[in-house]
């Protein structure tokens, strides 16, 4: 059940024609480069010449389907002589041994979020790229989605005043899904707040516009058998005085794409009527047996595994994706973004403005990372950026641990 036999090859060979694409290199074929590759199938900026990843049969599959080499290590692929860029979608604790590899070998580098598991890590990042001269972006985070950036813009324009308060929140079945042990221990990056709060972190900073001061948290672990933070709130101060709060509930009850027209984070429409679906993710997990088993079956779901279902190919896009219901209270409007476009409750009268379908998923992305390595612009979603969401991240902890409030003092 391969890429190819599906369709997805003939946009792959398309790619081909088009002139001078990113050549992209992929350190580790797991979940976070299955939400990525219909970016990479449709896209045709782009061009995957090489993978790696410790399993034999994601290597077999990425090979058929690109008729490209796949590697079992990150040694191999950096010195690939055709690789360009190397996305790096590995296990949270290796992004930064595997950026500085990248960046040895003259690499550009897309490291997916969190950028990494401490300030320290990502300190030695950005200094490992900038002494290699290559450009280092941090992501997908969804402050790369459309409506997002469209409410940022809206915002500056000045017409409906100052942020004032951004209340955002996201509830989901992420902790029910099935995870290995390290994913279930927050000490090794498991856990919904560097997971999660980074998505939600990122969103809320862009659309602050100014740099955060201070928060207070609090942390949920509340199922012993998945002894890792499931839910979280946290209170976020700005120079400018706004301020947000941000909450997220992974545990897989009330499921808040209801709030986003039945929608789902990846832009899909959900079929949220059908009595079978709900708490499918909590009867999946209490079927499976053991932690062994729960692993094999994550494994056995991604990429090149028996389980593996190619993504369908783009037609357009259903909608934008999105990170759940959040609100920008601005002095003169609330501005709400949702997967189809922003809404603008203004003093007098509402409008919506909307976003044109996505002909290709996460293109943002890819505008970005194009214009950092092609034409020399400086990325927003670069090393400093994804270095102040950590630090926000890491200092929820802080604050959960000993219930107060934190200072921030690296935000970019």
């Amino acid at each position: 059940d391969c890429l190819l036999s599906r369709g997805l090859g003939d946009v792959y060979k398309r790619q081909r024609q088009e002139s001078a694409p990113l050549r992209i290199g992929i350190a580790g074929l797991g979940r976070a480069f299955t939400l990525m590759l219909p970016t990479f199938l449709a896209d045709t900026r782009v061009r995957l010449v090489a993978a790696c990843d410790p399993r034999p049969q994601a290597r077999d599959q990425f090979e058929r389907d690109f008729t490209a080499p796949a590697y079992a290590g990150v040694e191999e692929l950096v010195r690939h002589p055709e690789v360009e860029v190397v996305y790096i979608a590995s296990p949270h604790q290796m992004h930064a041994a595997h950026v500085a590899l990248a960046a040895a070998h003259g690499k550009h580098v897309l490291v997916e979020k969190p950028m990494a598991l401490s300030l320290e890590e990502c300190d030695a990042m950005i200094a490992d790229c900038a002494k290699a001269g290559v450009a280092l972006l941090v992501g997908h985070c969804h402050s790369f989605d459309t409506p997002y950036l469209k409410t940022r813009q809206l915002i500056d324009s000045g017409r409906w005043g100052e942020v004032r308060m951004i209340h955002a929140l996201n509830y989901t079945d992420y902790l029910m899904r099935p995870r290995r042990p390290e994913e279930l221990d927050s000490a090794a990056g498991g856990g919904a707040v560097f997971s999660q709060a980074a998505h939600q972190v990122d969103i809320v900073r862009l659309l602050a516009g100014s740099k955060a001061t201070n928060l207070r948290s609090a942390l949920g672990r509340w199922d012993t058998a998945r002894p890792t933070e499931g839910a979280y709130s946290a209170l976020l101060w700005f120079a400018s005085g706004a301020y947000a709060s941000l909450s997220y509930n992974g545990y897989g009850h009330f499921d808040s794409d209801e709030w986003m027209g039945g929608i789902g984070e990846m832009g899909q429409l959900k079929d949220a009527d059908n009595p079978l679906n709900y708490g499918a993710a909590r009867r999946r997990l209490a079927s499976i047996g053991s932690p062994e088993a729960e692993a094999r079956l994550k494994a056995e779901s991604t990429y090149g595994g028996t389980a593996y279902r190619p993504p369908a190919m783009p037609d357009g896009g259903l909608a934008h994706q999105h990170f759940g219901p959040l609100i920008v209270s601005c002095t003169h409007a609330d501005l709400q973004p949702t997967p189809h476009g922003v809404w603008i409750h203004a003093d007098d009268a509402r409008e919506f403005l909307p976003c044109p379908r996505p002909a290709v998923p996460r293109h943002e992305v890819i505008d970005e990372l194009e214009g950092a390595v092609r034409l020399g612009q400086a990325p927003l979603h670069d090393g400093r950026w994804a270095k102040s969401t950590l630090e926000i991240c890491v200092a929820m902890f802080c604050s959960a641990s000993g219930g107060r409030d934190v200072a921030l003092h690296h935000q970019a």
